[in-house]
């Protein structure tokens, strides 16, 4: 994936055919490495993001908006995991700005629904429910990026980025289904 502009000649090289795949820069890494394996698990939730915001109804504009940056962001963090250990980033990287823009879009649809007072069930609306396996996909890139962290150490606004995306993924779950006039259904213990 080309990242920061660069162009992308052909959409094979053959060059990971043995099981390696280029990083910016030109470093190879194994496709199961833990840099890949974080890259790849963003790259999963871009798609995921791409494809809740084409299914999530119009009445639901300032998500689907909210979506459509976020989906940009990811291409942000993806060009910064790109970077082989030991090469200097000359691309976009994830800033504390961007960690208290996620903070603040958490507060405002946060405040947009009546406070919680039990865990819920992941669902309600159609709307809410793609919002809910987003959230699920990005703790799993953010375990994924955890991963790498303890063996390459990753920046703090990178990894604070990560664990606010998936919160705001549920606050957006919650406004959805508020939205749609749908109420959230804790789970049954007894069952």
């Amino acid at each position: 994936m080309a990242a920061g502009g660069e162009s992308i000649p052909r959409l094979y090289t053959r060059t990971g055919d043995h099981g390696t795949t280029g990083l910016s820069g030109g470093a190879r890494v194994d496709k199961e490495s833990p840099r890949i394996r974080a890259y790849g698990a963003y790259d999963e939730l871009g798609a995921q993001i791409g494809l809740a915001e084409a299914e999530l109804p119009s009445s639901l504009l300032e998500i689907r908006a909210l979506l459509h940056r976020l989906g940009n962001e990811l291409f942000v963090a993806q060009s910064e995991l790109a970077i082989a250990r030991g090469h200097t980033a000359s691309g976009p990287r994830i800033e504390t700005r961007h960690v208290r823009r996620l903070e603040t879009d958490i507060d405002r649809f946060d405040a947009a629904h009546p406070p919680l007072a039990t865990f819920v069930l992941p669902g309600g609306s159609a709307a809410a429910a793609r919002l809910h396996v987003l959230r699920t996909v990005a703790r799993r890139a953010e375990r994924e990026l955890w991963t790498l962290h303890r063996v390459e150490p990753q920046r703090a606004e990178l990894l604070q980025w990560a664990n606010r995306l998936s919160d705001l993924l549920f606050a957006l779950a919650l406004a959805a289904n508020h939205s749609l006039g749908v109420a959230e259904t804790p789970p049954d213990y007894s069952v």
